[in-house]
């Protein structure tokens, strides 16, 4: 089955059928509902001599095993289950229930069951016949991860939040016209739990009843329902490659300048990145998106539960786009594909998920001789791979980015639609948590905190992580003029945490003790250009502050181990604390000269704005991983100079003057 498959391809369809088919004749006679069937990752210590051997070109071991995991549910006692399959000897490694209060992540048909359970509910429509709609109008509903505050809860909920469509319309914003009423369900027996009311004031208190709807006119974003007209005066911006890319394939390694790399897939990290080197030398084993939280900082019930996971909950494979040419990507397209499965475990093909082209960055490098004007100038050609994720109402736009000078960007873009609240602001009422973004709409304050899980091989798989501080020298003979500066290096010895710090420009290196730079005399080393970010803003006495501990600080280090990929551990949905890289540095292991994973935390505390509605103009923010003494001079010397008969740029005509001649001007 797994013959022709790299250990880090994505799960073939293939392969889903073959978990699905040796699940059943482990269960014969009872039915399954599957969450993720998926391939497990590879053991390290098994695949680095198989990457190895194909870096250096030498005969192949033996392959690592294939793994595939699946997690399900039996549907006769309505457990959850893990289980882990070898598809090369088509066996079950283990098949294990999991604890009663892990909830496994949501899949696609139930999100569809229980929206659907929600429009055709006779509570629900009782509460809309209240509402008192014009003809014509109608409602849909978005049904939320329930979250959590109760530790005695293990039953599997979701909160649906509903809105008003006043439009028949495939883009209508319905997150303009919010109800104030919001059913939760047990996903499981499909009954209704309760019918919350929502709060709609400056306060806790809500309506005991739901009342008749008092029209407002929606905020549109599409652009055939907008009020003013679209402008004119944009002209085609046409990205063209009359050659063709710079980048090479062969199967899912992309070759482009001195990178190599493979381009991974799965339903929870959506977009990962294995086995990078450059010009030869391994630089990253992996690279991955391990998490992503959004607390929201409305205090009032049931808002203060809204805190998705959309990793652990959704996952970011699951929800990733199907990418179209000419919008999403610029340029020479290359898209690759993946596969989840549904509920019964047939494959489901998810299309365009990834593409990967090639960008103008500005300048790379230059430098003009300014006693004879001779400039030296190369253009900053990068490689990007990018995914694009729908969550509900938000969109986020994943880039990994490569540059010539062996530079790697990881950058996030949010963009989409807030997640709005009613709220009765016709009197010019307000909020100290939320800002009012329409008539009778408010978007809460929130926070998203996204984990970067980097596992590095900076010319080999034994690293060390140290910051390092710019500091002033001491007032003393040694800085008579008082602007000697100098840096302060420590070391991460055991796993733990560290902190940024803009007041010392500290930046975080990871090196490898064992090769010296000849030129520096230092080890040769990468440097992670953090994101400064505020930390989560929960409460230490919260449950949003125990679901994510790997938010509570920017970086962590841990010594690599098999399985420990997601900072907030493997089970988020309605979690009651996380079991993730706060217990892993727990373990107090040595980190110095070894096996490790740096993770380091960043995000957007975001505070809307009126113009972040009713489509978010997007909010970026980026992580850089820089060579420093990693080589002995600027690395894209060798890039071809800058010149406009390889550019081929056009000069901008001036308009005609409505008169020759010289002007004649009269006194």
């Amino acid at each position: 089955m797994a013959t022709g498959l790299h250990p880090f391809d994505p799960i073939s369809p293939g392969e889903i059928q073959l978990v699905v088919k040796i699940l059943q004749s482990a269960f014969p006679g009872v039915s399954l509902r599957y969450k993720r069937i998926d391939v497990q990752e590879p053991i390290k210590k098994d695949v680095v001599p198989y990457i190895e051997a194909e870096r250096l070109g030498k005969p192949l071991p033996p392959k690592p095993a294939r793994l595939l995991q699946a997690y399900f549910q039996r549907l006769d006692t309505g457990v959850f289950l893990k289980a882990v399959l070898n598809a090369d000897t088509r066996g079950v490694v283990y098949a294990k229930e999991l604890p009663k209060d892990a909830q496994l992540p949501i899949d696609v048909d139930e999100l569809v069951e229980i929206e659907q359970l929600c429009l055709s509910h006779p509570a629900v429509l009782a509460e809309v016949e209240k509402l008192k709609l014009p003809p014509g109008m109608t409602i849909c509903n978005d049904p939320w991860i329930y979250g959590t505050d109760d530790p005695n809860e293990t039953r599997r909920l979701f909160q649906c939040y509903v809105y008003i469509v006043s439009v028949d319309h495939p883009e209508h914003n319905h997150y303009s016209l919010p109800c104030k009423f919001s059913p939760v369900f047990d996903a499981v027996t499909k009954e209704l739990v309760r019918m919350d009311q929502l709060p709609s004031g400056n306060d806790h208190t809500c309506a005991q009843e739901t009342q008749p709807w008092k029209p407002v006119k929606p905020v549109q974003y599409a652009h055939d329902l907008l009020d003013e007209p679209l402008r004119t005066d944009l002209k085609p911006y046409i990205v063209q490659q009359p050659e063709g890319p710079s980048f090479s394939l062969d199967g899912n390694v992309v070759s482009w300048q001195k990178w190599r790399l493979r381009v991974g897939f799965n339903n929870r990290d959506g977009l990962v990145i294995y086995n990078v080197t450059y010009d030869g030398r391994n630089v990253f084993y992996r690279l991955s998106f391990s998490e992503m939280t959004v607390p929201y900082g409305d205090p009032r019930s049931p808002y203060h539960r809204k805190q998705a996971f959309d990793v652990g909950d959704a996952g970011f494979g699951v929800t990733a786009n199907e990418l179209s040419l000419g919008c999403d990507c610029l340029g020479h397209i290359k898209y690759f594909d993946g596969y989840r499965t549904d509920a019964k475990g047939n494959p489901v093909l998810l299309k365009n998920v990834i593409c990967l082209h090639e960008q103008d960055n500005g300048l790379q490098h230059k430098h003009t001789n300014y006693r004879n004007g001779a400039a030296t100038v190369v253009r900053n050609r990068q490689l990007v791979l990018q995914m694009i994720c729908t969550v509900s109402n938000y969109e986020y736009i994943f880039a990994f980015i490569f540059d010539q000078a062996a530079n790697v960007e990881l950058e996030v873009r949010a963009t989409g639609i807030l997640s709005t609240v009613p709220f009765d602001n016709e009197n010019g009422e307000t909020v100290p948590w939320g800002t009012n973004v329409g008539p009778g709409v408010m978007a809460p304050f929130h926070q998203h905190m996204f984990s970067l899980r980097v596992d590095p091989a900076i010319d080999g798989f034994k690293n060390t992580v140290y910051y390092e501080d710019s500091v002033p020298l001491p007032e003393d003979e040694n800085n008579p003029y008082r602007v000697g500066y100098v840096t302060e290096q420590t070391v991460l010895k055991k796993s733990g945490t560290a902190n940024t710090d803009v007041a010392r420009h500290r930046v975080f290196k990871i090196r490898n003790d064992n090769i010296i730079n000849p030129v520096t005399y230092k080890p040769i080393a990468y440097k992670l250009q953090a994101a400064p970010s505020q930390m989560l803003l929960a409460s230490t006495n919260s449950f949003g502050y125990k679901r994510a501990k790997y938010a509570t600080k920017p970086i962590w280090v841990t010594k690599y181990q098999d399985g420990e990929l997601y900072a907030a551990g493997e089970f988020t949905n309605q979690s009651q604390s996380s079991h993730g890289v706060e217990e892993w540095v727990g373990r107090n292991d040595d980190i110095e000269n070894e096996d490790i994973v740096l993770w380091h935390t960043f995000g957007l505390t975001h505070n809307p704005r009126v113009e972040d509605f009713p489509v978010m103009p997007m909010e970026r923010v980026s992580v850089m991983l820089k060579p420093d003494g990693f080589f002995t001079k600027n690395p894209a010397l060798d890039v071809p100079p800058s010149k406009q008969s390889f550019n081929k740029s056009t000069l901008h005509s001036e308009p005609a003057a409505c008169c020759s001649g010289k002007s004649k001007v009269k006194l």
